[in-house]
């Protein structure tokens, strides 16, 4: 179920890499690029994460919050975080119980085998807690650099 444009973003529980309890309602009033990646320290995870990294000032300029969220544990997050010098939350989704509410969670087939996992994916949602945009199947070159454009002119 991929939710679409418009409608009320499902809210969440969960912790971050500090152990810090987040949820959605936490950010009313914010734009929120909420996105689901399949692991910590993989190739394409962690240039996904590094381009939010490095760009993490200029959402912030946008009054933009990043929250990354994934299955591992805190442990994995914190190693990542700090390998990687990530100013930004990573939550802790083990159950995939989010990711199932967001469309993010399903069928992927690789060389051949077919297993559950993340559909990398990213979402606005905007201050009123409604989906601005839904992004699945992300590719992870110029993600980053794209969704500042959107979110340029969803401001203007």
């Amino acid at each position: 179920m991929e939710l679409k444009k418009g409608k009320a973003a499902p809210d969440f529980k969960l912790l971050d890499d500090q152990g810090k309890e987040h949820t959605l309602k936490d950010y009313r009033g914010k734009t929120v690029v909420l996105y689901f990646y399949p692991a910590d320290d993989t190739p394409g995870c962690t240039l996904e994460a590094c381009n939010f990294r490095d760009d993490y000032l200029q959402y912030k300029a946008r009054g933009a919050v990043i929250l990354g969220v994934s299955p591992q544990d805190e442990k994995s997050h914190v190693k990542f975080k700090k390998k990687y010098d990530l100013p930004f939350p990573l939550l802790v989704d083990a159950d995939h119980k989010v990711a199932e509410k967001y469309g993010a969670w399903g069928e992927k087939n690789m060389y051949g085998k077919k297993y559950m996992g993340i559909i990398r994916s990213t979402f606005v949602i905007d201050p009123e807690g409604k989906i601005a945009e839904a992004i699945y199947k992300v590719k992870v070159k110029d993600h980053s650099e794209k969704l500042l454009e959107s979110l340029e002119a969803m401001q203007s």
